[in-house]
């Protein structure tokens, strides 16, 4: 999935990886695809629901949606050039989700360094952690919305990229369009993302803060992953592996959704 939030892999649910982000609106529930970091933004289900269906015809209720996450994930890193990771499999799909945390627990593209360290800090992870997650913008787009004000009011930016994202996104118009967040080599996963940090050439304003003027806590990483792709694959695989392991419903929580946009019928109702 694309996603205009820090991290495309990163967060697969407010409260862990449980797939909530993947339920659907009803007139009795109001499901996370519309909080401010996803709403236009996240896409892809249909790959997940092409997974599930196969799934549910060759063993129907075992493979929750969660799982199809967490593998996907993996296997997607792998194939763009990353270090897969070993998924454990056995989580259950959520039968809630809360619009509200994850417009606030999902890290925005307007933060600041301390806002993500602390956004990280309360899932678990550590400021070394933090900036390794968000190597995974070397893959995905954003919307023009979210990078508007660091191309036109922001002066730690390369003047000539930003002129050139100035084209793909209007200073009055255009707010859906959409851009890579790595210029370099949008399609990989390699280490380009963080190349494009010391030149300035962050897209959005909480990726460059992760390399700005004097910043001792990120500022080495950044610059060592610049220069070692195996270092960056290896700790994005060992961070995505602690970030699968986010909060898993396991044993009786949760259920096993047949279809993963919708909580299963026999539920009476759907919670938030």
């Amino acid at each position: 999935m694309a996603a205009s939030s820090h991290s495309a892999m990163a967060f697969p649910g407010f409260k862990g990886c449980d797939a909530s982000v993947l339920l659907d609106d009803t007139p009795n529930f109001t499901g996370e695809k519309n909080s401010f970091p996803n709403a236009n933004s996240l896409r892809g289900f249909e790959v997940i629901d092409d997974i599930k269906s196969q799934l549910e015809d060759m063993c129907p209720g075992v493979v929750s949606c969660a799982d199809i996450l967490a593998v996907a994930a993996s296997e997607a890193v792998g194939i763009l050039g990353g270090q897969r990771w070993n998924v454990p499999l056995g989580r259950r799909d959520s039968t809630t989700a809360s619009l509200s945390e994850a417009n606030s627990d999902i890290p925005a593209p307007f933060l600041d360094l301390n806002g993500l360290i602390s956004t990280f800090s309360k899932k678990g992870f550590t400021v070394e952690e933090m900036v390794t997650l968000s190597g995974a913008h070397t893959i995905g787009l954003v919307r023009c919305r979210f990078f508007r004000d660091r191309i036109y009011n922001e002066t730690n930016i390369d003047p000539s990229f930003a002129a050139a994202m100035k084209e793909e996104c209007p200073f009055d118009d255009g707010d859906d369009n959409l851009s890579p967040f790595d210029s370099k080599t949008p399609m990989s996963f390699d280490n380009a993302y963080y190349r494009n940090l010391v030149e300035s050439k962050g897209l959005v304003h909480s990726d460059q803060q992760l390399f700005v003027d004097g910043s001792r806590r990120t500022n080495p990483q950044v610059i060592a992953y610049s220069k070692n792709f195996g270092r960056f694959k290896h700790d994005f695989a060992n961070a995505m592996f602690k970030m699968s392991q986010l909060s898993p419903l396991t044993g009786y929580d949760g259920q096993i959704r047949t279809n993963c946009h919708f909580i299963n019928p026999t539920t009476d109702e759907y919670r938030e």
